[in-house]
Formats: structure tokens, C-alpha cells, sequence
């Protein structure tokens, strides 16, 4: 009768897990020199063969990485290729040396040698990328500042190749495109598919998303699989107390301070203009300070005639910017790390990224961007690992800009504050991949309970279904779930939580066989959709689907007949306060109507199974009047009240990504009226708060239901308990309830 481990091991497809490609090595075989935790992160890396580190500054990225691209080296005996911004290629061959690790610094293919390879970004081009059997990219966030067409072609002419790492600071913690660039990369997932499986967007905003409240714990999970982040060794339970930095000194200086009220610039065009207006002060008053000291000092400027004029003011001064060539730039930043000037002017944007200056403890702004990540990333060539003196940063402002260094000091708290949450929600499955121990499995919950009329299951409805006799409920009716992943839960038994329309035929066929079984012969089965519209992001494409047209398929291949429809109309406005769909909004027909349609209604479906109805279903002229007859006959239903539903706002949950929306109660009347005996089992295999059971009990019948969300059974079986009261209770005007309730052990035998 059923296939209980054909099932299960559907379920076991369903889990979200990224599977390893990689090797194994004993601990021991890796450098000495590297830390206890960067050794348990390169085993890992191994392991996994592609996979990501987003490790704080100074952490030993360049040591991790570098010992990951040798072991790939030696158990492939292939060439390795590590991609890192400018100047950073011939650092990273410096930091080699110290572990007796050979890196080759490469300018184009012709250079490439046995062993690790080093080049710039801007140089890949000049690369055959097939000729390597693994990739590093140093600085791996750098992938967000190319263009989309350089980015996608970064990440397609990788996806060959079977060893990848990628390797930067932790990322920002609301950038997810950050993320789905890395997992895209590693081939783990595409950016489309991750906002798809993971985000909403709230009303009409689609730039705007967050995580599905169902998808956190999930989301960071899956994060975690592929990657590993921390600020700190003892994120994951390592000893950091040598990675505690020394104290940061911000000094806010403001060039044209009066005391008296200055108009405030309010947007970017009168910042830069204020910007402009002081520049020979802050200029005057950035060289003042470079030049009264007598050790290295960084100038981070953010416009062109800064950069020229702090050049000129300050001694032995040496400028990097944009117009420079390659070979210019990185022989200056070079240069500056090898102590050969004291005194570097460039911009975030050039030399912001990567280069470990931790020989020096000054810096000063004269101008700065927008980018709070610029600054973060600027500060932190000094102000990392490895730094023993105290960091003096002097940021020189005009008043017009207003404060600045307290804007700074906000936004640099909130990106604590969520960089903190973001390490914690990973740091326990991260610390199980490392270690390799078992991830903790989701709880399922069962239960039943009864009532006077009715028989609520709480479990997985394919298994509980599965054990139903055969043909032994009368009528079925229900709402269908559709593939839209951790919208009300987080369960791999949640039909909902599939990641393909295909996923979710093959999850909810499980069901349907068992469904015409347990029908008895000529009786029917009503069921409750609406054609779903579709995304662009989640679909490629805006516009509608045809899910009703599926379930009519996927029922008549089962084996039933297609009895019936009914069209129940629903308000436009409604919809379109409701979804901000783009489709239903006014301003579009102002804007190009081609996009415009109408709202989607939603219809009861009704089947039949083949066979003699042994009970028929008779009504007479008193109890089924002609008038009532025409109505219910109508091909559409305009009469009904979209709120006649039960209570629900107590069933739904934080998390849960849509309002519970029950089937109107009314729409379940005339169903059951139409199509039933009093005394008849009616089945929902999605009882959801219950509503099909409810109008069956008070309407003579007996209610069946399987739920899987704890929520929603609970409060199921409330409405249920009031549904009893209702019936015991005396003259209900309209309902006959004087009849004998069944045993039950009726409806245990079902």
C-alpha cells in the first residue's frame, strides 16, 4: 500500500547540503607555523575543495590561503592561481617566503610555473584559466566593484574548475549580494536562486529584501556549510586573546568652525560642493599634521584636486591614483610597505584593499566618501593583527558637511552590532563543519487529538495518509500548499519548502495517490488554488502561472475525472494593496499598460473517482430550493465575503512569511451542502486552523485533518473544540443537530 522508504529518502533530497569535493589531510601535515584555528580552517577548506573565508583583518588570510593553494598543489600535482588586487601579488609573494612556500608572480600566461601562481585581477585575461586545477581569489569581495558583465564572466570562466577558494574580510552584514557573488563562485548556488529560496521583498519595493523569518536559521546554516567567518579566533572557540587590537584614537577636525549656525549639506551634490570649498584648508591642515611627524602616515583623499595639492604640501610625499599605470602603482605601494617613504596619498578605492601596513599608526582623511565599507576597509590596513602601537586617525572636515566623524562612529556601531549577530547565527554550525560533527536534526512533532465529531492529526499528511484505509471518507477537500520555501515553515515536510515547481510535483504526488485511494468510489474531492504569479527574480520573468492547470493534470493522471470548476471572484484593490503587485497598480497604466492585467481569482476545482456512488447524495425542493440551486450552479461565485473566515491571527508566527488566508467559510458550506450526507467523512489533508472540519462538524458531518505546523493544529483544535459547544448547544437556528453522533472508533478505523 505504501512506499514509507521511498518517501523518507525523498525527504533526504530535499535538505539543503552542499557536498564536499575535496580531500582529506591529517592535521599534522599542515605548516607549524599557522595558528591551531587556521589550521582546522585549511583542513576544512580541503575537505570541502570549494569554499569560502570571510576572516577578519590580520587574521592570516594570505597564510590560510596560501597553504590551501600548496596542498592542492601537491595532492593534484596541477598549477594553482591566485587572483589579488593590485600590489597585494607581490606582498603575497613576501608572505610566502616566510613559510617556504615558492609563489610565482605572474604578469601573463608565458609566465605561469609548476606550483602557485600570483597575478592581479586586471591581468586574468592574459590567462588560460583551463590550464589550472585550482583558483584563489584574495580579496574576493573585490568581485561586487566589477561591472556585471566582468563579474559574471569572473565567475563563469571558474565554474570548470574543481578547487576554489575565496578569501576576504568578513563581508558586510546586510551586503547578501556579497554572499550570493562567493557562492555563485563556488558553484555552490546562483545569486537568482539564493534571493529566490531565502529573500521576500516587502510591497512594491524589489530592491529592498530580507530573509524569509522561516529561512534565518536556514540561510546562515547554508552559509555555513560553504564558508567560514569570524572577527576573532574565539568566534569559534579558539584562544584570541593575542588578536585583541590596540586602542583606535578618531580626531574629528574641522577646518572653517565659527560658532555660528551654518547651513547643513543635506545631499551628495552639496557635500562635494562643501568638499570643494574648503579643500586649500583641509589640504593646509593635513600637510600641518603629516609634516609635524616623523613616521609613516597615510593620506586618504576622495577627490583628484586633493590628491594633487596634499602631494605638493607634503614632504617626500608619494601619490597613487587612478590615471597611474600597473606597474607605477604597485611599485609605490610597494614601496610604501618596504619603508622606502614615509608619507602614501591615494584614495580608498585604489589602495584600500588588502595591503597589510601595520608599520604604520597614522592616517589622516581629508575627504571622505559615502562608503562607510571604504572607510572600514581604509582604517583597517593599519589597524589590524600584528599592529603594536595605538592608531591615530584624524578625519579634517568643513562644519557644512556636518558630523561627520559621529555619523561615522553610528554606522561603524550598527555594522558591530549586526557583524556580531551575523558571526553568532553561524559560529555553532560553523564550529560543527570544522570540527566535521553532526549537524542537529529538525524536530517532528505527532500527535492526535479527538472531538466529539471530529479527529485532528498533527504529523507529515503523506505518512499519515498513507495509513488510511481504503476507500473511507466520503468527500475530500482542501487548499494545496505550492513550492514557495520557508513561507510558513522550515520543514523539509512542508510540501511548500521546494526549491523547483518540479520538487514540489514530485512532494505532492506522494500525496495524491494516496488520496484517490482513500476516496471511496463516485465521490468527490474539491480543491481550493488560484493561478500564482510569478517574479523575476524567482522566475525570470513577470507574469502568471498556470498552477491550476496543474493540479487539474496531475489529478486526471492519477486516475480521476474532472467534474467541475467554479470561479469565486476577489476584489482588485484589495489584491493590489495587499501585494503592490506591479500588474494591478494604477501607475502603470500611466507608464507602459502592456504590464497591466487583471486580478486572479480563485476557483474550486472538483474531481471524481471512477466507480458506483453506493450513497448517493439526494436533496428535496424544501431542503435545496430551486433559487439556491441557480446560485450554487453559477460558473461564478460574486457573493463571497472574503473575511467569513476563522480566527487565525493567533495560529500565525513571527516567522511566517504570508497571513494565513482560510478558505471562507462559506465556499466550505456549499461544497459540503452540495456533495454530502449528514453524517459523511469529510477529509482535509491540509487542515491548516482547521476551517473544512469546522463547517463539516456544524453541519452534521465528521471532520478528518492532518496538519504538519504545530501553530496551526493547535488553534485547529481550538476552533474545533468550538465547533462541539455550537453543537450541543440548543436551537441553533437554521442546523438540525438532533442525530446520533458515531461512535468514535469510526473514525479511528478511517
Amino acid at each position: 500500500m505504501g512506499y514509507t522508504m521511498e518517501y523518507q529518502e525523498f525527504l533526504k533530497t530535499k535538505q539543503l547540503k552542499v557536498e564536499s569535493s575535496g580531500f582529506d589531510v591529517d592535521i599534522s601535515e599542515l605548516h607549524p607555523s599557522l595558528f591551531d584555528f587556521q589550521k582546522d580552517i585549511v583542513k576544512w577548506g580541503l575537505k570541502k575543495g570549494k569554499a569560502a573565508i570571510f576572516a577578519g583583518t590580520g587574521l592570516g588570510k594570505t597564510y590560510m590561503q596560501l597553504e590551501w593553494a600548496n596542498k592542492v598543489c601537491e595532492y593534484t600535482n596541477g598549477n594553482v592561481l591566485i587572483l589579488a588586487p593590485l600590489a597585494v601579488a607581490q606582498q603575497t609573494v613576501h608572505e610566502g617566503e616566510k613559510f617556504n612556500i615558492t609563489v610565482h608572480l605572474c604578469r601573463q600566461q608565458s609566465d605561469v610555473k609548476d606550483g602557485i601562481n600570483i597575478t592581479n585581477y586586471e591581468m586574468l585575461h592574459k590567462f588560460d584559466i583551463d590550464s589550472f586545477i585550482g583558483i584563489v581569489l584574495d580579496e574576493s569581495s573585490i568581485l561586487k566593484s566589477f561591472t556585471g558583465k566582468v563579474r559574471t564572466q569572473l565567475i563563469e570562466d571558474f565554474q570548470e574548475i574543481p578547487y576554489r577558494l575565496a578569501c576576504t574580510a568578513t563581508p558586510a552584514p546586510n551586503d547578501y549580494m556579497e554572499l550570493g557573488n562567493h557562492s555563485e563562485f563556488l558553484g555552490v548556488m546562483s545569486v537568482v536562486e539564493m534571493f529566490a529560496m531565502f529573500f521576500v521583498h516587502d510591497g512594491g519595493d524589489t530592491a529592498k529584501w530580507r530573509l524569509k523569518g522561516h529561512a534565518v536559521k536556514e540561510f546562515w546554516e547554508w552559509i555555513s556549510s560553504w564558508a567560514v567567518m569570524l572577527s576573532n579566533p574565539r568566534d569559534l572557540g579558539y584562544d584570541g586573546e593575542m588578536f585583541d587590537l590596540p586602542e583606535l584614537r578618531i580626531h574629528e577636525v574641522q577646518v572653517d568652525k565659527t560658532g555660528y549656525v551654518v547651513k547643513l549639506a543635506q545631499t551628495l551634490t552639496e557635500r562635494r560642493d562643501a568638499r570643494r570649498s574648503t579643500i586649500d584648508r583641509r589640504v593646509k591642515h593635513a600637510a600641518d599634521i603629516a609634516n609635524s611627524l616623523n613616521e609613516p602616515c597615510i593620506v586618504w583623499c576622495d577627490l583628484n584636486e586633493e590628491s594633487d595639492k596634499l602631494t605638493k604640501s607634503i614632504n617626500g610625499a608619494v601619490e597613487v591614483k587612478g590615471s597611474h599605470d600597473n606597474k607605477y602603482k604597485e611599485d609605490s605601494l610597494t614601496g610604501f610597505s618596504e619603508g622606502k617613504f614615509n608619507v602614501l596619498v591615494s584614495k580608498p578605492s585604489i589602495a584600500g584593499f588588502g595591503m597589510n601596513w601595520q608599520h604604520c599608526s597614522k592616517m589622516i582623511f581629508v575627504g571622505i566618501s559615502d562608503s562607510f565599507e571604504q572607510y572600514y576597509q581604509a582604517v583597517r590596513r593599519c589597524w589590524r593583527f600584528g599592529q603594536m602601537k595605538e592608531v591615530d586617525v584624524y578625519i579634517i572636515t568643513s562644519v557644512k558637511e556636518g558630523a561627520v566623524v559621529a555619523n561615522i562612529k553610528r554606522k561603524e556601531k550598527e555594522f558591530n552590532k549586526m557583524l556580531s549577530g551575523m558571526i553568532a547565527s553561524t559560529q555553532d554550525f560553523t564550529k560543527k563543519n570544522i570540527k566535521s560533527t553532526q549537524q542537529v536534526k529538525d524536530v517532528y512533532a505527532m500527535d492526535t487529538k479527538e472531538g466529539v465529531n471530529w479527529k485532528m492529526n498533527l504529523g507529515d499528511t503523506v505518512e499519515i495518509t498513507e495509513n488510511m484505509q481504503d476507500q473511507s471518507v466520503d468527500f475530500i477537500m482542501f487548499s494545496p500548499p505550492f513550492s514557495s520555501l520557508y513561507t510558513y515553515s522550515n520543514s523539509t515536510r512542508d510540501m511548500g519548502n521546494c526549491k523547483t515547481d518540479e520538487e514540489f510535483a514530485s512532494h505532492f504526488n506522494y500525496l495524491a495517490k494516496h488520496l484517490f485511494r482513500v476516496l471511496k468510489d463516485g465521490r468527490l474531492m474539491s480543491i481550493h488554488c488560484m493561478n500564482l504569479p510569478t517574479s523575476k527574480v524567482r522566475d525570470g520573468y513577470i507574469g502568471i502561472k498556470d498552477f491550476r492547470g496543474e493540479i487539474i493534470r496531475l489529478f486526471m493522471d492519477i486516475g480521476f475525472i474532472y467534474h467541475s470548476e467554479v470561479c469565486i471572484w476577489k476584489d482588485p484593490v484589495t489584491s493590489m494593496q495587499r501585494t503592490k503587485a506591479l500588474g494591478l497598480l494604477h501607475k502603470q497604466i500611466k507608464k507602459d499598460s502592456t504590464m497591466s492585467r487583471q486580478g486572479i481569482p480563485d476557483y474550486i476545482v472538483t474531481f471524481r473517482k471512477p466507480g458506483i456512488n453506493e450513497n448517493p447524495v439526494t436533496h428535496t425542493n424544501e431542503s435545496f430550493p430551486v433559487g439556491v440551486w441557480q446560485n450554487y450552479a453559477s460558473p461564478i461565485w460574486m457573493d463571497i465575503n472574503p473575511s467569513d473566515t476563522l480566527q487565525k491571527d493567533s495560529a500565525r508566527e513571527h516567522e511566517d512569511e504570508r497571513h494565513i488566508c482560510p478558505l471562507q467559510l462559506t465556499v466550505i458550506q456549499r461544497c459540503i451542502e452540495l456533495w454530502t450526507n449528514e453524517r459523511d467523512i469529510v477529509f482535509d489533508p491540509f487542515g491548516g486552523i482547521g476551517s473544512t472540519l469546522y463547517q463539516a462538524v456544524i453541519m452534521n458531518r465528521r471532520g478528518l485533518g492532518n496538519e504538519l505546523k504545530v501553530s496551526y493544529y493547535e488553534q485547529a483544535c481550538k476552533n474545533l473544540e468550538r465547533a462541539d459547544r455550537m453543537v450541543r448547544a440548543p436551537k441553533q437556528v437554521g442546523l438540525d443537530y438532533s442525530y446520533a453522533c458515531p461512535s468514535q472508533s469510526t473514525l479511528d478505523e478511517v
